[in-house]
């Protein structure tokens, strides 16, 4: 039997879904897949990065299950969260005869896990699907909430629809063949959810950092925390009109490097939201409405990491001020051309500010700039 750690439930009415977290549980998807689904295909979308990793895993548990499956394989990285991708997995799920009834499976990180959601809520007017993250950013943040999309060349994530997905399986295993760099950027996502709204869980992973990169129970357990915490944001604000935009903290920054890094390994997406927190508190502490002891003590943790936390620790040339404020500009909390941002008050103390003043954002990003050179 599957050996299933942690158990969160999302409760969305008819779309509620389970996120399961546990070891091994790629071994062991067949049999809970056969007993979920019965009588369905699957249609199995990847990278292939994963596909050599850990696809031949998901591939004998399907078979000794019985089940029926085809693969799509398509390129890592982030440049695939594109419109031709998008249209090769499409049609790889409709060249397989699969039927409206049948499921996709996102095989993979935040990219896949963004790229077959989406394709699975157009293709045939919209299929079932499974995440099956195999990061830790995927699986503690991208895999729930139903966010699937894709990236335009006016910025990261602007075209996508809201999909749930109908179960996540979260394979701890996984993990253990990233590189450390992708698991830092991961690890990103996991501070942010302290740096929310609490404060207690920031603490707590200072005291347990080293444990949870060296793969001990404190990882199983930090990876349920921000399912939870995820699960309940989405359960009050599905379609992010409200709260949900909190958990986009660091983001704005973020995305905005990633567009102009060109969504290369120049800058991972963890490490832009590095970045991004570190400027949101810096930002925030400017405006004086944060203690800046906070983002010394926020920074220290996210360097401990391994992560980046200032411009400067980006390599190569970045855009003028004048770029990246476009890139912000083109942000989706962006309303009625007003800038929104999500600011702190402190460690766990973040909240949505609307009507931010480009100005003071542009003048905050010069001295930054003019730090890192």
């Amino acid at each position: 039997m599957a050996d299933i750690a942690h158990m969160v439930h999302v409760a969305l009415g008819e779309r509620a879904y389970d996120i399961l977290i546990g070891d091994r549980l790629l071994d062991e998807a067949g049999a809970i897949l056969a007993e979920r689904f019965p009588g369905r295909r699957f249609g199995i979308i990847t990278d292939a990065t994963v596909a050599e990793a850990q696809l031949p895993r998901l591939l004998r548990s399907l078979d000794a299950a019985g089940l029926g499956h085809t693969e799509i394989v398509l390129p890592a990285g982030e440049s695939t969260k594109s419109w031709a991708y998008l249209g090769q997995a499409v049609e790889g799920i409709l060249a397989a005869r699969l039927e409206r009834g049948d499921l996709v499976i996102a095989l993979g990180g935040g990219v896949i896990g963004d790229l077959a959601g989406f394709a699975a809520s157009i293709a045939r007017r919209g299929m079932d699907f499974v995440q099956m993250p195999t990061s830790l950013l995927a699986q503690v943040d991208s895999s729930v909430g139903g966010k699937t999309g894709i990236n335009s060349p006016h910025g990261k994530n602007l075209i996508g629809a809201f999909h749930q997905p109908k179960l996540v399986l979260a394979d701890l295993s996984t993990l253990d063949t990233l590189a450390p760099r992708q698991f830092a950027s991961g690890y990103a996502e996991v501070v942010k959810y302290g740096l929310i709204d609490d404060e207690d869980f920031f603490f707590w992973l200072e005291a347990n950092q080293a444990e949870i990169f060296a793969g001990g129970p404190a990882r199983g357990e930090a990876i349920a925390r921000c399912c939870a915490h995820k699960a309940r944001v989405v359960i009050e604000d599905e379609k992010e009109l409200g709260v949900r935009a909190l958990l986009n903290l660091g983001h704005t920054f973020g995305h905005a490097l990633e567009k102009d890094t060109g969504y290369s390994d120049r800058l991972l997406h963890g490490e832009g939201v590095a970045i991004g927190m570190a400027l949101a508190h810096g930002f925030s502490a400017k405006l004086g409405i944060a203690p800046s002891q906070d983002t010394g003590r926020i920074i220290a943790h996210l360097q401990k990491s391994g992560l980046p936390t200032a411009l400067a620790d980006i390599s190569g040339n970045l855009g003028s001020t004048e770029v990246l404020m476009a890139a912000i500009a083109q942000d989706k909390k962006v309303t009625r051309g007003a800038l929104t941002f999500i600011l702190t008050r402190g460690i766990g103390k973040a909240f949505i500010e609307k009507n931010v003043d480009p100005q003071a954002v542009s003048a905050f990003l010069d001295e930054m700039r003019a730090v890192a050179q």
